[in-house]
């Protein structure tokens, strides 16, 4: 997926080999080894060919070999979630700057010094949608009121499939934007096929702005992202973390529902009260526009200027 974002926006791409070790059983772990060490090499060459002033790590496995490659050189660590995963904090150890999303994330992280509240970098594209612009673009009335549902890029099946049973009932009262990601699109758009106009289902949107925008209320994982384009739009949410995964999406959830912007859903309960909880926010407009509210007031539209701006001036030193 990154490959095909990147050079979409015209940007040479470099791939290198690498694989999770945390959590993984003791059959794959030497395959697992083998792909870092083929992956530190690989990086290796690619320093040696591009010669980087500076070093932009955002977490994940595939930055490790990479950052013990280029340890020498200057580096910055963005950490997009409230809570660092494992990788993330290996990397902190050989980053010169790091720049967070929010100031909760200071606890943890031993070197204070090192640390700048960047906010989460949102897309230019994102920020040229407006509410009427939204609507329009999917055809929907502005008198009806909208929820999105996601499920990530490559999609989530529980929220997938709580949609699909009840998304007969909730067009009798709303539009449903559904974003099912790639992995259960054929079958979805089978199962919905007919439902008309106020119901309008994608297995990838490049044009995120727009629904975004056209929403009242979104449903989806709690992945980082949600921490920075949610507020950028005041956009309440029902978040449903990820359950088989580091806490991460839970923290980044419970960030969100302290500060009156969010409700949570176990995803355990996702089929049984999905609905209830949908309608229920949808038909109280004053607690709507409280956690809307609420939402806006976490925004940090300048996040991605801040960390050019980090970038720009440890570039500088380094010459």
């Amino acid at each position: 997926m990154e490959r095909e974002l990147v050079e979409r926006a015209g940007l040479p791409f470099q791939a290198i080999p690498a694989a999770g070790v945390h959590g993984v059983s003791l059959k794959k772990l030497p395959g697992n080894l083998s792909q870092l060490w083929k992956g530190y090499h690989r990086s290796k060459q690619i320093l040696k060919e591009f010669d980087p002033d500076v070093l932009l790590f955002t977490g994940g496995y595939v930055a490790i070999p990479m950052a013990l490659a280029g340890k020498k050189r200057q580096s910055l660590l963005y950490v997009p979630d409230i809570e660092p995963g494992l990788a993330l904090r290996v990397l902190a150890r050989y980053s010169d700057r790091i720049a967070i999303t929010s100031e909760e994330s200071r606890k943890f992280f031993k070197h204070q010094e090192k640390l700048t509240v960047s906010g989460y970098p949102i897309r230019e594209e994102l920020k040229k949608w407006n509410k009427a612009d939204g609507l329009a673009y999917f055809k929907f009335d502005p008198n009806i009121k909208t929820v999105l549902f996601m499920g990530g890029s490559s999609g989530a099946r529980s929220i997938n499939n709580a949609v699909v049973k009840i998304a007969g009932k909730l067009i009798e009262r709303y539009q449903v934007i559904h974003l099912t990601g790639h992995l259960d699109w054929d079958l979805l758009h089978h199962q919905t096929d007919g439902l008309g106009p106020r119901y309008q289902a994608f297995p990838y949107l490049h044009e995120m702005g727009a629904a975004l925008a056209a929403a009242d209320l979104v449903v989806s994982r709690s992945g980082a992202s949600v921490l920075g384009e949610y507020a950028l739009f005041g956009l309440p949410a029902i978040l449903v973390p990820y359950p088989y995964a580091w806490q991460y999406q839970k923290v980044n959830a419970d960030y969100l529902v302290e500060r009156g912007a969010a409700v949570l859903l176990e995803d355990e309960k996702l089929e049984k009260e999905l609905y209830s909880t949908v309608t229920t926010l949808l038909e109280d407009p004053k607690r709507l526009a409280q956690m809307s509210q609420a939402m806006a007031a976490l925004a940090q539209p300048a996040a991605a200027e801040k960390i050019a701006e980090l970038l720009l001036e440890m570039a500088s030193n380094e010459r």
